[in-house]
């Protein structure tokens, strides 16, 4: 099966890929309408990346996580995810406020901004889209399309394919410990193939507690480069459908070593799973402006 995942953002860094599925006859297919896919396609997925992560020490530790947050079994079978994703920067710049549904089998997002919802934008699993057409958009569109979705999706979109895993021993915080694993992308892969991603999963309880990351986005980084670390501390969990999501982020820089300046709230709301969405929903309106620009 391959895979191609789409991410990265705007004040919180991913990068992007698009997921194709396994043989249609594996299994009957759902109706065309509905943005689900067959049980046995979701087998033969899952199959595939227990395989793939239990191989190694550090995929171990993301399959642990995985299964701790609800399996990826789950994940996927209940449709996409819909959720509100509040991103309120904390020196006064732009805030990011959308209702996002978010099909993470295919990589495919529609986001509604708030409160304002006549403005949408969204990643189709190949090119990114605005409506309407003429809307200035405060941020770039087409690097926040994904974001939210890595984010409120990990540990799951760990188990994709074209990820490399280390192992960096123990991490303590906030009086509990933790085993961090840092996730870097293959060459050319995605927007920005240069992004990593450290989690760090609970000894005790196997959830991921926070994650640390950097942006190297080429729309914001032309000649190379990226941010700085900073430091995702989670600030809890909610329970839908059985999949075990965080509540919400705080951000903060990470220097020498340890969490500085705070720098951002975030909060995940309204989350639930959509298995009646249409697979057109995800489309470009015929009214939107494609968004080819970094």
């Amino acid at each position: 099966m391959k895979q191609i995942l789409p991410v990265i953002a705007l004040m919180t860094a991913l990068f992007l890929r698009c997921t194709a599925p396994s043989d249609p006859n594996s299994d009957a297919s759902p109706p065309d309408s509905l943005a689900r896919v067959p049980s046995g396609w979701i087998e033969d997925r899952v199959a595939s990346a227990r395989e793939r992560l239990t191989a190694s020490e550090a995929g171990q530790l993301i399959w642990q996580a995985i299964e701790a947050h609800g399996g990826l079994d789950q994940w996927f079978s209940q449709g996409p995810l819909a959720f509100q994703f509040n991103y309120q920067p904390l020196d006064g710049s732009t805030p990011r406020n959308t209702y996002e549904v978010a099909d993470y089998w295919s990589a495919r997002t529609r986001h509604q901004m708030m409160p304002d919802t006549t403005v949408q934008y969204g990643w189709t699993g190949q090119e990114a889209w605005i409506t309407p057409a003429d809307t200035e958009m405060p941020y770039n569109a087409r690097f926040w399309s994904l974001t939210p979705y890595y984010f409120v999706g990990i540990p799951f979109v760990l188990a994709d394919e074209g990820l490399s895993l280390e192992q960096l021993g123990e991490q303590t915080h906030e009086e509990r410990t933790y085993d961090a694993v840092k996730i870097t992308f293959g060459e050319n892969v995605g927007d920005a193939p240069d992004d990593y991603y450290i989690v760090y999963i609970d000894q005790e309880t196997k959830q991921v507690g926070v994650t640390r990351y950097i942006v190297s986005y080429p729309g914001y980084f032309p000649d190379g480069g990226h941010m700085p670390e900073k430091f995702m501390d989670w600030t809890g969990y909610q329970t839908v459908g059985g999949i075990t999501l965080a509540k919400g982020f705080d951000t903060y820089w990470w220097k020498e070593e340890q969490p500085a300046e705070h720098i951002t709230e975030i909060s995940v709301s309204q989350a639930a799973f959509q298995p009646d969405v249409a697979q057109t929903y995800f489309d470009a309106p015929k009214n939107a402006k494609m968004l080819t620009d970094m």
